[in-house]
This record gives C-alpha cells, sequence and structure tokens, in this order.
C-alpha cells in the first residue's frame, strides 16, 4: 500500500544523490535508509556492517535445507 508523505526537500535531495550512487528510486533509498534505522533502533548493539548484512541476505534466494553427505 502506497501513501503520500511530506518529506522535507533536503532529505529528498540527500536521497536522491544516494539513490543515483546505489542505483535505487528516490522512494526506495528512503524506505532502506527507514529499514536500516528501525534495525538499528531494535539492535542497538549491531554495527552498520551487520545491519547491511542483515538486508543483503533477505534479498537473497531462498537455497532450502542443506544435506550432508
Amino acid at each position: 500500500m502506497s501513501i503520500n508523505v511530506k518529506l522535507s526537500e533536503e532529505l529528498v535531495a540527500q536521497a536522491k544523490r544516494y539513490a543515483q550512487i546505489q542505483h535505487r528510486s528516490v522512494p526506495k533509498q528512503i524506505e532502506y535508509w527507514s529499514q536500516i534505522g528501525r534495525i538499528a533502533e531494535e539492535n542497538p548493539d549491531l554495527p552498520f556492517s551487520v545491519i547491511r548484512d542483515i538486508l543483503l541476505a533477505d534479498q537473497e534466494e531462498p537455497v532450502g535445507e542443506y544435506k550432508f553427505g
């Protein structure tokens, strides 16, 4: 579901710069930052690198159960 939200011009300008570098749309960049902020707030002991790895892992295809042997 999409909703309209008013954001500062400065935030949108910053998101636009980062979005171009990361090959994302501006809304997707802001969504990404929101996810990072939520995870960081819920897990204050995690460094950014771990948070980033969590978000990257969420994007990977599931591989199923590993069978030994």
